[in-house]
């Protein structure tokens, strides 16, 4: 079999979101009867059904089940090779950086430090995201680098260097009974029925069941917390988030929180192998711990 266009399998994705080639066809600004007969050649070329065709409409098999889990992320890694090698085709180009809105930010300011100490180093931009973003900004290409923390973050397919690790807080209103105590435990913050779990939307967009209030930036986070209706556990380091109306107590067993820098495990580029030692040096030369 040959191998696979991004032409035709872009195709194929765009029917099996639809399961309709008319609106697939409308989708992709093309009409049907071609669209209809790349999606049969690339039947023939793999050897097997792809949909299920009914007079009710149409159904992905088996096969196109699998065709389609591993035809998302292939196009998605086109799509990002052509950003990156477009951005390192510039000739006034920069190293982008996904950060957390709100977090890290003595270490990020160490990082531009040494990054603009060095004249090598490439002049870096900051995209702030929210919680989870900065993994995307990495597989789409949008990001060369970028600061995450594991025990919060999908790490997947990135290359990491740890930079970190510490203690997590409570991010409780001043109010509350638990503020004024030296330390908590995970227990004590289990199924608070004054201070429910936020919770974030998934990839997908949808929220997990349970009664804590939904949110989608940190400054929405931080001021549910401030009016009593939710409570954060975060990286000691992240209390830049921290408002007046807020006090951060150690949480004594919460697993640790490690900030790595992180970057695509395929990348061969000498700006980000630089970027990942400056990093390093920004961490020590910033005092801050690597390990606990």
């Amino acid at each position: 079999m040959d191998d696979l266009e991004t032409r035709e399998l872009r195709y194929f994705v765009t029917v099996a979101d639809e399961l309709h080639f008319g609106r697939a066809a409308v989708r992709l600004g093309m009409s049907q009867p071609p669209l209809s007969r790349a999606v049969q050649q690339l039947e023939q070329r793999i050897g097997t059904a792809l949909f299920v065709r009914g007079t009710r409409g149409i159904t992905l098999t088996a096969a196109g089940t699998v065709l389609l889990a591993e035809a998302r992320p292939a196009l998605a890694a086109v799509a990002a090779a052509g950003r990156r090698a477009r951005r390192a085709g510039q000739p006034d180009r920069n190293l982008v950086l996904a950060v957390k809105a709100g977090a890290d930010h003595e270490l990020l300011q160490a990082f531009l430090d040494v990054q603009a100490a060095d004249a090598d180093a490439l002049p870096v931009e900051v995209v702030f995201g929210e919680v989870h973003e900065q993994a995307a900004l990495l597989r789409d290409g949008t990001a060369d680098v970028a600061l995450m923390h594991r025990t919060y973050d999908d790490l997947t397919g990135f290359d990491t260097e740890d930079l970190r690790t510490e203690q997590q807080v409570a991010i409780l209103p001043r109010s509350h009974p638990l503020a004024s105590r030296p330390a908590v435990s995970t227990a004590d913050l289990r199924d608070l029925p004054d201070l429910p779990a936020a919770r974030w939307p998934r990839v997908d967009g949808s929220y997990p069941d349970g009664p804590g209030p939904e949110v989608r930036s940190q400054a929405q986070l931080a001021q549910l917390v401030a009016l009593g209706r939710t409570v954060i556990v975060i990286p000691r380091s992240s209390r830049t988030l921290q408002w007046p109306e807020h006090v951060a107590v150690p949480v004594l067993d919460a697993p640790l929180a490690t900030t790595v820098v992180a970057w695509p495990a395929a990348s061969t580029s000498p700006d980000v192998a630089r970027a990942v030692r400056n990093a390093v040096v920004a961490a020590e030369s910033a005092a801050v711990p690597r390990s606990a």
